[in-house]
């Protein structure tokens, strides 16, 4: 008996030995897990434990990023294209700035946009005149290459002058990082040409985009908590010409682009298909989903556009915050899902659902409400906006004006202290030549009067 038990003990063993549990299936990837969250120069959205497993019926909600400190100045944009600078961390997610009208025609729309000076730094929109006839605006260039970005800042690019990117196996030394700045994520997306995140997006994902795309076309879009998202160009004239180590683009003009991300990689849990302007003005007014607004310049004095080992003098950084609307701060039950009801609650359930419709249509009034307050919070912030800009520009236009009246009374002062110096001059030679007329008659006249000898 006992060598019995001894026998189907040992059978028992080598059955579970062999037969081990399946192992369990590869995440999807709506369950790949969120990108390691970034030091200070770079937030990362965290979302809280309660929120990271949404209950049943309920969306995934949406953790906006922590305060971000921005330092935003104004460039004296170069009228050449600047040299590549490759950077270890991708830049942040773009932040909302809306322009406001032109003052003229043929003013040009520079910026927003994330600049490099040690750190990523956010270039303030502002409309400018090109420096010299038949001049055009060139777009911030960002290429993914490896595990660091490719940055060619923008620029006023000469009458038939092209953009040229890059090439290929470049040898760029690594940027420094300014004193203090702690590196962000490396670009999180496929290698190439790319524009950053949408406002309020998770940190270090990144938007293929073709190049000479502004930026801001993705101020509109939802943000992205996952990479699949793009932008994708209608071209109307171009002329590109590609090589294995050289991409030019010359004389293309994108009257607008289309952006298209799946379910999974936006915050809004919804797909993405839409097309929106590609001028860098029209991209910019788009409404932000979440609206991380970027801070104006504490100095209206532009700055120089950077160069390798020439340190430029930056303000102190300013602290931004993502704004973000109820909907996806709090998300309702899936479409179409609903909590399951146990047969015996079924007459229960059906008297309460007048009480349900009349919650749910007093939810959605306040949300309304709600809706209504931040867009009126946001007209009153962009009237604001714009008459601190407008008063910039009317204070600097007065300061050009004083300086250029000083300038033209210091010209005509000078202009009078010439014409008196050259009167003063032809007095003294008229008087000369008097003085000397003279003494020759009275020579004259002394030797008229002697005698004549015999």
């Amino acid at each position: 008996m006992k060598s019995l038990i001894v026998i189907v003990a040992a059978a028992w063993m080598v059955a579970a030995c062999g037969s081990p549990s399946p192992p369990p299936p590869p995440p999807t990837a709506d369950q790949a897990a969120p990108p390691a969250a970034p030091a200070e120069s770079a937030p990362q959205a965290a979302a809280d434990s309660s929120e990271a497993t949404p209950q049943a019926g309920e969306a995934a909600a949406y953790a906006p990023p922590p305060p971000q400190p921005v330092v935003s100045v104004y460039q004296d944009p170069p009228q050449a294209q600047p040299e590549p600078v490759e950077v270890a961390w991708a830049p942040p997610p773009m932040l909302v700035e809306p322009p406001p009208a032109p003052p003229s025609p043929q003013y040009v729309w520079t910026g927003g946009y994330w600049g490099w000076y040690g750190n990523w730094v956010w270039i303030h929109g502002a409309w400018a005149p090109p420096p010299r006839p038949h001049y055009h605006w060139v777009q911030p260039y960002y290429d993914h290459r490896g595990n660091n970005v490719v940055f060619v800042g923008g620029f006023w690019g000469a009458p038939n002058v092209s953009f040229v990117a890059p090439a290929v196996g470049i040898s760029l030394t690594l940027a420094v990082a300014g004193p203090g700045v702690i590196p962000g994520p490396p670009p999180m997306g496929p290698e190439g040409v790319f524009v950053p995140a949408p406002p309020g997006s998770a940190f270090g994902i990144i938007i293929p985009a073709p190049i000479g795309t502004p930026p801001a076309v993705v101020t509109g879009a939802p943000p992205v908590v996952n990479v699949g998202m793009r932008v994708n160009s209608v071209v109307n004239n171009t002329n590109i010409t590609n090589t294995t180590t050289t991409t030019t683009i010359n004389n293309t003009v994108i009257n607008n682009v289309t952006i298209v991300a799946p379910a999974s990689a936006t915050a809004t849990h919804t797909a993405v298909n839409v097309s929106v302007p590609a001028q860098a003005h029209l991209a910019a007014a788009q409404t932000p989903v979440v609206r991380v607004l970027a801070p104006s310049p504490t100095s209206t004095r532009p700055i120089a556009p950077y160069v390798s080992g020439r340190s430029v003098s930056l303000p102190p950084p300013q602290t931004v915050r993502a704004e973000v609307p109820p909907e996806l701060a709090h998300p309702r039950a899936a479409a179409g899902e609903r909590p399951a009801v146990e047969p015996n609650n079924a007459m229960r359930n059906n008297a309460m659902r007048p009480a349900a419709a009349a919650a749910e249509q007093h939810e959605s009034a306040a949300e309304e409400k709600q809706e209504a307050a931040k867009q009126a919070q946001e007209k009153q912030e962009a009237a604001k906006s714009l008459a601190a800009q407008q008063a910039q520009e009317k204070q600097a236009a007065a300061k050009a004006e004083a300086a250029k009246q000083a300038e033209d009374k210091q010209a005509a002062a000078k202009e009078t202290a010439a014409k008196q110096a050259e009167a003063q001059a032809a007095q003294e030679a008229a008087a000369k030549k008097k003085a000397a007329d003279a003494a020759e008659a009275k020579k004259k006249a002394a030797e008229q009067k002697k005698p004549v000898p015999q």
